[in-house]
């Protein structure tokens, strides 16, 4: 194996015209067996999220080598089709990181020399355009090139579908397929872009779709009276985490009518770096650091944080001492959820077959909201690809109406134009729920709170365990299977009263019954207790970690905040158990 290594490692060495950062990566870890080891013991997984990395020298790293390699398996992939089809080609867009620029360009280069059409953004765009954009365009496929909300390091490449979500798993499975029988990096022809650009096989877009795509978004808002009336004055904070939110949101809040809004400056600022926040992630409490400061200067209402390529949103909600606390994933969805489903009762628009769709890892508060309205909830497997395919689905078969789609993770869909998590369209209604609970005399946390009231108390917890190195994924293998050699039985003094193990399709009842579960299959594991909490364990499809996620409930704040501790507590000595056995 070491001698493999360091064969790779030769062989990159001695090509020709690398590129000047290739190069020093190359010699930083000249000396280090175990740098050569981690960049080139093994191949980027790509799976039906696509590929995700450190950026560096190495065939586990995200490069312009291993970037063509992506883009020459979905190449290969489309010389299988028709040629009608072959000639919609692919829509291409990027994110503000480091390369993201030159990873879009080579991948219509590669796509290019195939004479693939490609739609290429003249400048970073947010990721829900991208799925847009396809949709738009009628393109077979998009490609965006981001990391998402992983730090500075970090980029990556997505592939998605003809219908705006990501490439559904059958097609990604053979796009995967043809990735790795290219395995030469360096043998991977592309066309030089002028002569693309010359011959119109790659083509650039940009304020042709943004004014398509702002089109559509001016339908989420739902009460533009209040808009007018409560909005339009109301302060509140956006930053967009050195992202993409800049080049959409703000427009988008503008002509909505949200006119006393503010931006964090130095956060306005597309810069790879991330200067001020070491996790440009709206799930974590430091990216509101300055949005904290800014805001209580100006005495906002609201904080509202996009992440880089601007899918995720979170917030945080001043409170009476002036402090802001922060909504988790769950808090936001259930509170736009309940806005949506009473603002579509009062106007009597609420369909007879109305549904949401949420992962199988997020709050079954939605699940009460949804069903005191009359709307069932589709729970589904994580990932928004999911999410996209039962649209897809309701609207092939108009079985049922889609309301609101969300995953736990800051992610939210409110209308289907888009098919994947879309935080610029999240921005807009959350601004205007803000703003009817402050025609009140209320705020968001007082509508959170209101649905406590009359639901029940929630509270969850994501335990994310990281396994870096070869070995990692090795050690999370090792997790799931002592899970499912020696099932949860209890924790916390509280029984299991059913599981399910997505990988077999098996939920199992505590009278040892087993029924089939008809999602497709995956490797997570979720536990149902005798008190209504439940524990789900999934490893990550994007990052080196296993995630815990546990939700509790109950009748009382202290009541759910202190069951949620003990809780956890367990859960932390089973984990250590796990990772230490």
């Amino acid at each position: 194996m070491k001698d493999t290594i360091e064969a790779v490692y030769q062989q990159w060495q001695q090509q020709a015209h690398l590129p000047a950062d290739i190069l020093l990566n190359l010699d930083q870890m000249k000396t280090d067996s175990d740098k050569q080891e981690d960049a080139f013991g093994t191949f980027l997984s790509f799976g039906t999220a696509g590929m995700r990395g450190i950026l560096g020298a190495g065939t586990n790293r995200m490069n312009i080598f291993t970037v063509r390699q992506a883009a020459e398996g979905l190449a290969s992939f489309m010389d299988t089709l028709d040629e009608a089809t072959r000639k919609r080609g692919v829509a291409i867009s990027f994110d503000s990181r480091y390369h993201s620029k030159e990873f879009a360009h080579e991948s219509a280069k590669v796509l290019g020399y195939h004479h693939i059409p490609t739609f290429v953004f003249d400048d970073i765009r947010p990721t829900p355009e991208l799925s847009f954009a396809v949709r738009h365009l009628h393109t077979y496929a998009g490609i965006m090139i981001t990391a998402s909300h992983n730090p500075k390091q970090y980029n990556g490449f997505k592939i998605y579908g003809q219908d705006g979500g990501q490439m559904p798993p059958k097609e990604s499975d053979l796009i995967t397929s043809y990735i790795r029988k290219n395995s030469d990096l360096f043998a991977i022809k592309v066309t030089p872009e002028q002569e693309l650009r010359e011959a119109k096989i790659m083509n650039l877009i940009g304020e042709d779709v943004d004014q398509a795509y702002l089109a559509k978004v001016k339908t989420v808002n739902i009460d533009l009276d209040l808009i007018k009336k409560v909005g339009a004055n109301m302060k509140f904070v956006y930053t967009p985490l050195h992202g993409t939110g800049k080049v959409i949101a703000r427009r988008a809040l503008e002509e909505a009518g949200f006119k006393n809004y503010v931006v964090v400056p130095e956060q306005t600022i597309a810069d790879p770096e991330f200067p001020t926040t070491p996790f440009p992630n709206p799930e974590f409490p430091q990216a509101f650091d300055l949005a904290k400061e800014l805001g209580k200067k100006v005495e906002a209402d609201v904080l509202i944080a996009s992440d880089p390529d601007a899918d995720r949103l979170g917030c945080a909600v001043r409170q009476p001492d002036g402090n802001y606390q922060l909504l988790s994933g769950n808090q936001i969805a259930s509170v736009l959820l309940n806005y949506i489903l009473t603002a579509k009762k009062n106007a009597n628009e609420l369909p007879a077959n109305g549904t949401i769709v949420k992962s199988i890892v997020s709050t079954d508060l939605a699940v009460k909201i949804a069903a005191s309205f009359g709307v069932a909830t589709n729970n589904v497997l994580t990932g928004f690809k999911f999410i996209a395919e039962a649209i897809h689905h309701y609207e092939t078969e108009h079985d049922h109406t889609f309301l609101f789609g969300f995953e736990e993770s800051f992610g939210y869909l409110i209308k289907p134009f888009v098919r994947d998590k879309d935080a610029i369209q999240t921005v807009l209604l959350l601004a205007e729920v803000a703003a009817y609970y402050k025609s009140q005399g209320k705020t968001l946390y007082d509508g959170v709170q209101e649905m406590f009231k009359k639901y029940g108390y929630y509270a969850e917890k994501t335990i994310a365990k990281e396994f870096d190195g070869l070995d990692g994924k090795d050690k999370m293998a090792h997790i799931m299977s002592e899970l499912r050699n020696n099932p949860l039985t209890e924790l916390n003094g509280h029984k299991v009263t059913s599981h399910a193990d997505y990988q077999s399709s098996e939920l199992t009842d505590k009278d040892g019954s087993k029924s089939v579960i008809s999602l497709p299959k995956s490797n997570v594991l979720k536990y149902w207790l005798d008190d209504e909490t439940w524990v789900a364990v999934r490893p990550s499809g994007t990052e080196p970690k296993v995630k815990f996620y546990i939700e509790v409930v109950d009748k009382s704040q202290a009541a759910v905040d202190a069951k949620l501790k003990q809780h956890v507590d367990e859960l932390d000595k089973l984990i250590a158990k796990l990772v230490n056995n």
